[in-house]
């Protein structure tokens, strides 16, 4: 690696699914000869032992998990209410270290939209991340004409209308918070919304976890609408095998524990045979969910590997809701963790098929390998991917009526062993390979990412002196 001489700051948003990918992010930019520094939370803070190439910095923003339980508009605006102040004081010690190379910029998490600001005070360039997909994006980027037109807020008489802007989603496809209070005015939450467009367009440039052949309608009009330059160099966890060099994935940031067993417990099973059920870090399902999808993954027949995370059902620790002797009964064609090697589990041989939540990081992994999904989505962008994943690029198929054991086991067996899901199977492979296409010498993400690193050095002709405080 031929070293750059100048340092970059990440500032990751404090929950696991940006957590992720901008220290994947940071690994690539390490590889491409950067020094890196991250700026962290106390909140969900990440484990430094796990990536001693980096310097972490945490800053106390006074945030408890009590605080947080809920995320929603109300957390989003907590963080960036919070963090000001602790932010704009750590970037200043950073900023006045002569004993470290320069500071070229800083990269921020697009929610955390309070940075422009901070950036701007130093005279520091700030380029944005979205762990989101571009379509998403491109979505919350058009709320105010959607707004205009009557989509939004989202009526339930309204739910099953196309968006005539947006083919082939629906009014229910659009992102929104959980109706957790229905007397909440949602007009927060479109404010957050123009909020964090508008801090983006004004950055350097934004940076996507995604690829061209992926998304190339969206990044297309994300190009015409910001006058910034994007840079699609996803898929992160692929792009640092090809950065690096390496045979192996770097370090995992994962914020919990990963329960290594199920490999050797996948690879006691058939070929292509699992069905992997994660529904993410934040999701939540309460006890009568839990029990559907318990007794559909059982009367499916097929072998499953299912996370339930702590706290995953409300009320409960974890497994008590569940019959006495429901795994017992399976005779081992069953098996729970707390929380999983994700990628080690999709790459798996053994793994036929992902149940999912449908956050980005999950739907882009399970693209990279070629594993067809069953989407059931929980809030915000979700909605905008498993619309996608099932009738865009049809890999996959939506639970579209909630959790109900019946479909539940009709939809594994259909994705997993009837004649039809052939299809899916094979437009899943013709995806895979395109991801890794474009990492490639000459691949779109290979080029974007040689675009972004040039782009950085070129704001060197801000004054390094006068970014000092």
């Amino acid at each position: 690696m031929e070293r750059k001489g100048r340092r970059l700051v990440l500032f990751p948003l404090p929950l696991q699914g940006h957590v992720n990918p901008m220290l994947e992010l940071a690994n690539i930019l390490y590889y491409k000869g950067f020094s890196i520094s991250i700026i962290h939370t106390s909140l969900n803070s990440p484990n430094p032992s796990k990536h001693s190439h980096f310097t972490f910095h945490a800053i106390n923003e006074g945030l408890s998990v009590s605080k947080t339980s809920v995320i929603d508009g109300g957390f989003l605006s907590l963080l960036n209410t919070k963090c000001v102040e602790p932010f704009k004081e750590c970037l200043a010690r950073l900023l006045s270290d002569v004993s470290e190379e320069p500071i070229a910029c800083l990269i921020s998490d697009c929610l955390f939209y309070f940075t422009r600001a901070t950036a701007e005070s130093f005279k520091l360039p700030r380029f944005v991340l979205r762990t989101s997909s571009a379509t998403s994006f491109h979505v919350l980027a058009a709320f105010p004409i959607l707004r205009e037109r009557g989509y939004l807020p989202i009526q339930d008489s309204q739910k099953e209308e196309p968006v005539v802007e947006f083919p082939p989603l629906r009014v229910k496809d659009l992102p929104a918070l959980p109706a957790i209070d229905t007397s909440v005015d949602p007009t927060a939450f479109y404010q957050q919304v123009y909020s964090l467009v508008n801090e983006t367009k004004a950055s350097s440039g934004l940076i996507c976890n995604t690829f061209e052949d992926l998304e190339q309608s969206a990044l297309t009009t994300l190009g015409l609408d910001f006058p910034i330059p994007i840079f699609p160099i996803g898929p992160f966890h692929k792009t640092i095998l090809a950065s690096s060099s390496s045979s192996s994935s770097s370090s995992s940031s994962s914020l919990l524990n990963e329960d290594q067993t199920c490999i050797s417990w996948l690879a006691t099973q058939p070929h292509k045979s699992v069905i992997y059920v994660s529904f993410g870090s934040i999701a939540e399902l309460n006890e009568t969910e839990f029990l559907e999808v318990a007794w559909g993954l059982a009367n499916s027949n097929q072998p499953f590997l299912w996370v339930v995370r702590p706290g995953l059902v409300h009320g409960s620790e974890w497994l008590e809701p569940l019959p006495h002797g429901f795994l017992e009964n399976l005779n081992g064609r069953g098996k729970i963790v707390k929380w999983a090697p994700q990628l080690q589990v999709l790459v798996h041989p053994s793994t036929g098929a992902f149940w999912t939540h449908s956050g980005w990081n999950s739907t882009l992994e399970s693209i990279c390998e070629g594993v067809p999904m069953i989407c059931t989505p929980r809030l915000v962008d979700q909605m905008v991917n498993a619309r996608y994943v099932s009738h865009v690029w049809k890999v996959g198929l939506q639970l579209e009526n909630g959790l109900e054991r019946a479909e539940i086991e009709k939809t594994i067996r259909k994705l997993m062993v009837e004649k039809e899901s052939e299809e899916i199977k094979y437009r899943a492979s013709k995806l895979k390979e395109k991801a890794n296409l474009c990492l490639k010498q000459d691949g779109s993400s290979y080029k974007a990412l040689d675009s972004l690193v040039s782009h950085i050095l070129s704001l060197e002709s801000f004054s390094f002196q006068a970014q000092r405080p």
